[in-house]
């Protein structure tokens, strides 16, 4: 079943405020394979001049997956999650985030369109993210549909 582009864009999601947490960092960090100290050791981060741990670059992502339910719009939008594919995911940083900060996060449907004769539908998701109401990052996320009843 094709998405419908007015409903997407129409979907409100509300916004996600969390605070980082310093061993939430070191357990993502570790997870990833990052070694460099400055994600795990606040000594080191100090040093390197950051107020206390930074985030690794893709940790904004996972925040995102912390509400109880992170995909119920796909399923209200009428996608088949079984059809569902990560396509890509990219940010854009304006400033750095620190264990401590407190951030908003403010995702929305930007676009949907769809390729191969509609057998490959592209919803593409931006969050702005802030901190005490500064743009801190915007991430865009690209979820490819795979609707096998389409004829390409």
């Amino acid at each position: 079943m094709p998405i419908d582009p007015d409903k997407a864009k129409a979907w409100a999601f509300p916004p996600i405020t969390t605070t980082v947490e310093r061993g939430r960092l070191r357990l993502f960090a570790q997870a990833i394979g990052e070694n460099d100290p400055i994600y795990s050791a606040v000594d080191s981060a100090r040093r390197a001049g950051y107020p206390d741990l930074p985030i690794p670059p893709t940790f904004l992502f996972s925040l995102e997956l912390e509400t109880p339910e992170p995909l119920r719009y796909l399923s209200e939008l009428g996608v088949d999650l079984r059809q569902v594919l990560h396509g890509e995911q990219s940010f854009t940083y304006h400033a750095v985030a620190c264990a401590g900060d407190t951030l908003t996060l403010r995702p929305r449907i930007v676009d949907v369109y769809s390729k191969k004769g509609g057998a490959l539908q592209f919803l593409i998701k931006q969050t702005d993210i802030t901190r005490d109401g500064d743009l801190l990052a915007e991430a865009s996320t690209v979820i490819i549909v795979r609707d096998p009843e389409a004829r390409p």
